[in-house]
């Protein structure tokens, strides 16, 4: 919980007293006006070095000029890591996210109808499910405007997934995002030059600067994304364990909290999930990969724990979008979305609709077939049962294989990915196939099957999965699911 926030600035109260009002924060930039410190950007950087902290106006100032292109990415890196080493307190946070919240437009979808939900999740191994999520949701008739990212250290994005279907476009213009919206109720697509743009400088140079799991940034890149694509609530999956950037559950809590605390102090009712992602999710890593058990799951043909996460999110999703009264009801029609056809039928439509070439979802083994693959086989010692497949492992033999980023720089291999064949709990013996992995080209493969085979542990017991979701945070207070 944030630990004040309520009173902890008289901007806070503004916020909270206009809401109601189509409230702005005293200290929003319009876009033909400038604030102007006076400040160079090494005089942040000492600052924040020095373990000061930057002003509403400051903060501002900042991010405008870094967006613009005036403070360069070397100078914006040292002052990254000069308030992760030195922190952010919660006023620092809040100005943060309406920096970066308006360094772009904010939309109103208010004229297109429907309450428009979206769902985000802090990453994780084999974390695809926005990508079944959105269509089940869209076809149950809550609509979905849905941002997102891209990969950031060991974890996937959800941009360079969908940007794996050839030709899908993962880059609209606001009018474009408009109009499929209100004719297929769902859109995904990536930060703009208009929505966010501070974050989408941020995002790529965090993920290089090993500043990722730094509470106030998260918090900041979410919620500016999401605050300024048009919704009137958010649903979060906030994940812990050793494929998550929160790896600690104490962590992933107070993360939660954080997020709900500032989301509905902007108006945007919130709720969060916490999940376990101490294995990775579903059978898939990478990005084509999980594509591809996306569109299984939307054929009703998914791995349980991958199903069981979907369709907790999906039910909050649904609820909030007012066309369900309960959790249980949400869940129920979920799964006849996906029984009927309807969801991957809304799939489709936003494939075509933003330049995909269907027929690779109509047939997914035609875009596998193009890839080079090899089999990863269990070691000497394996016997018994997978004990565990440590998701950051997983994770990292993937960037080691192309579908992740060393670099900001760095393109991705769209077909690169593996599928575990050995999961926790099933009988494993010394040269089993436990998973297989698959990549455009040679190069990095045997490097990376290396990597992979130390991601399984092994026992004389069997030991079956624990549920995915664990607890669920609304209106102050945590549930147990």
């Amino acid at each position: 919980m944030l630990d004040g926030f309520a009173v902890s600035t008289p901007i806070l109260c503004a916020m909270h007293s206009e809401r109601d009002a189509g409230w702005r924060p005293a200290f929003f930039v319009s876009s033909d006006s400038t604030i102007t410190t006076g400040m160079h950007a090494a005089d942040y950087i000492r600052l924040k070095r020095d373990g000061g902290h930057l002003t509403d106006a400051q903060w501002h100032d900042l991010i405008e000029r870094y967006t613009r292109g005036d403070i360069p990415d070397y100078q914006m890196s040292a002052f990254l890591m000069a308030a992760f080493l030195n922190g952010m307190d919660d006023t620092e946070m809040v100005a943060l996210t309406d920096a970066m919240l308006h360094s772009g437009i904010v939309l109103d979808l208010s004229d297109l109808p429907g309450r428009k939900v979206d769902k985000h999740s802090t990453g994780g191994v084999g974390d695809k499910v926005s990508i079944p999520l959105a269509p089940i949701v869209a076809a149950c008739g809550v609509p979905v405007p849905m941002i997102s990212g891209r990969g950031l250290g060991h974890t996937g994005g959800t941009l360079d997934k969908l940007e794996s279907i050839p030709g899908f476009s993962t880059s609209l213009s606001i009018d474009a995002y408009r109009k499929q919206l209100g004719e297929i109720g769902l859109v995904m697509i990536g930060q703009t030059a208009d929505i966010a743009p501070a974050d989408r400088k941020l995002y790529a140079l965090r993920d290089v600067t090993s500043t990722v799991e730094f509470v106030p940034f998260i918090a900041a890149s979410i919620l500016s994304k999401k605050l300024a694509e048009g919704i009137d609530a958010l649903v979060l999956d906030v994940k812990f364990g050793s494929g998550a950037f929160m790896q600690a559950e104490k962590d992933a809590r107070h993360l939660a909290e954080t997020l709900v605390g500032v989301s509905d102090r902007f108006g945007k009712p919130a709720v969060a999930l916490l999940t376990d992602m101490d294995q990775p999710l579903g059978c898939t890593v990478g990005n084509w990969p999980e594509v591809a058990e996306s569109i299984a799951l939307l054929h009703g043909d998914a791995p349980e724990g991958l199903t069981e996460v979907t369709l907790a999110l999906a039910a909050e999703m649904i609820v909030a979008g007012g066309m369900a009264a309960t959790n249980a009801e949400g869940v129920v029609r979920a799964e006849e979305a996906i029984r009927s056809g309807a969801a991957l039928e809304r799939f489709k439509a936003m494939v075509g609709a933003q330049g995909g070439d269907v027929s690779v979802v109509e047939d997914p083994e035609r875009r596998t077939s193009k890839a080079i693959a090899a089999d990863v086989h269990a070691p000497e010692d394996a016997k018994g049962f997978v004990a565990r497949i440590d998701a950051l492992a997983v994770g990292r033999a993937m960037i080691t294989l192309g579908a992740g980023r060393r670099t900001k720089e760095d393109d991705v291999d769209p077909l690169a990915g593996c599928t575990l064949l050995k999961r926790q709990g099933d009988p494993v013996a010394p040269g089993d196939v436990i998973a297989r992995v698959m990549a455009s080209t040679e190069e990095h493969l045997e490097q990376a099957i290396a990597a992979l085979r130390g991601a399984w542990s092994f026992s004389e017991s069997s030991e079956q999965p624990a549920s995915r979701v664990r607890d669920r945070f609304v209106d102050g207070a945590w549930e147990r699911r």
